[in-house]
């Protein structure tokens, strides 16, 4: 059973345990704050991952101080912003409450930037865009592909309609990892050619819909910061594209190629993920039907026997780039070309709610102050 290894707890026991009524435990688990899951011995009784509940109650008792309430938010703590895009409930990603995994079935990215933006005319990826001239060849890896797609939404562009805009910036973030301008091909059969990996096109087309969106991370979060400022879709782009990046986010898959080319003792990197403690379900999809180099299915093996601990996204796409042999770095692209779309959608939505996002800070005596 997927929660057979949970500490799972009553209706009325959690409810005791955090102070509340039984009416506001249900409202946590509708929120994602509490996952819950289906009696093995009464199929009409719900119980309640304890562990979930006593991580309320420790926030709820440093939430009683409210400095502490808003420093706790912004480190996996309580929802800050809301949104109509993505959910993580009970280990399931929902796209506009469509099963994001149900979706990778059959989706392509197109599909997906229109469900997850709304109101978009999906009639506009049928005409190629107006990509500019003399497209550099493709770039690898989150320094040189992030510097090339920077140096394509940066350039100048003729006033387009949202729709348009969309698809562009789309084109353009391909664009940037295959060195050629889609024109209206799909993208995940754009990249696949331009990689000359014809077998690895489906697994592409999934790796770009399970990469969409996932709720507030640190690269949408820049998004929305950005965008509440009122610039451009392209700009608000590229904040995310610096937050992505980074080693503990996008950039986390040279670490794991490091990792998966010389395995060790050491705590595994991109093993585990908060919101998923029974594994991944997009790396777990994603690894599907991918023919696996014989090493890393080893490290597969050894890493969940040893601590029970599964892959990852960010480890299912670079294992996905090494099973088909596609250019060292095309993990990292995959994860910025399909995580434009939910950058777009965050940032559209956050620009239609006109609200600047401007937290304040706590002073703090730096330790390297002098006294007078």
């Amino acid at each position: 059973m997927e929660h057979a290894s949970l500490d799972l707890t009553s209706a009325d026991q959690a409810a005791s345990r955090l102070g509340i009524s039984r009416a506001s435990l249900y409202a946590y688990v509708s929120r994602g704050l509490i996952r819950s899951f289906s009696s093995p011995h009464d199929p009409r009784q719900r119980l309640y991952a304890a562990d979930d509940v006593e991580a309320l109650v420790e926030r709820k008792a440093r939430f009683r101080r409210p400095a502490a309430a808003a420093a706790t938010a912004l480190d996996w703590g309580l929802p800050v912003l809301e949104t109509s895009i993505t959910q993580i409930k009970d280990g399931t990603l929902f796209y506009r409450e469509h099963d994001a995994i149900a979706l990778a079935q059959h989706a392509t990215l197109e599909e997906t930037v229109c469900l997850l933006v709304g109101g978009l005319d999906e009639a506009v990826f049928r005409f190629p865009s107006r990509l500019p001239e003399g497209l550099a060849g493709p770039a690898f890896g989150p320094h040189e592909y992030v510097a090339q797609a920077i140096r394509l939404l940066s350039a100048p562009s003729p006033k387009e309609s949202r729709s348009s805009e969309v698809a562009t910036i789309l084109r353009l973030m391909a664009a940037a990892g295959s060195g050629a301008d889609p024109g209206a091909e799909p993208l995940h059969g754009h990249l696949a050619r331009a990689w000359k990996a014809p077998q690895a096109t489906d697994a592409i087309r999934r790796a770009l819909v399970l990469c969409a969106d996932h709720e507030l991370s640190a690269s949408a979060f820049a998004v929305r910061v950005t965008a509440s400022t009122g610039t451009s879709l392209r700009n608000a782009v590229i904040a995310g594209l610096a937050a992505l990046s980074g080693p503990y986010h996008g950039g986390m898959t040279e670490r794991i190629r490091t990792f998966l080319d010389a395995p060790s003792g050491a705590s595994p990197l991109g093993f585990r993920h908060r919101f998923y403690p029974d594994g991944d379900p997009r790396a777990l999809t994603l690894l599907k039907n991918v023919p696996l180099l014989a090493s890393d299915a080893t490290t597969l093996r050894a890493v969940e026997s040893t601590s029970g601990h599964k892959p990852s996204i960010d480890t299912a796409l670079v294992m996905m780039e090494r099973a088909f042999g596609l250019p060292v770095g095309a993990a990292f692209v995959l994860f910025a070309v399909g995580r434009t779309a939910g950058w777009l959608a965050h940032a559209i939505e956050q620009r239609s709610q006109a609200t600047l996002i401007r937290p304040r800070a706590r002073y703090t005596l730096s330790q390297n102050s002098s006294s007078p």
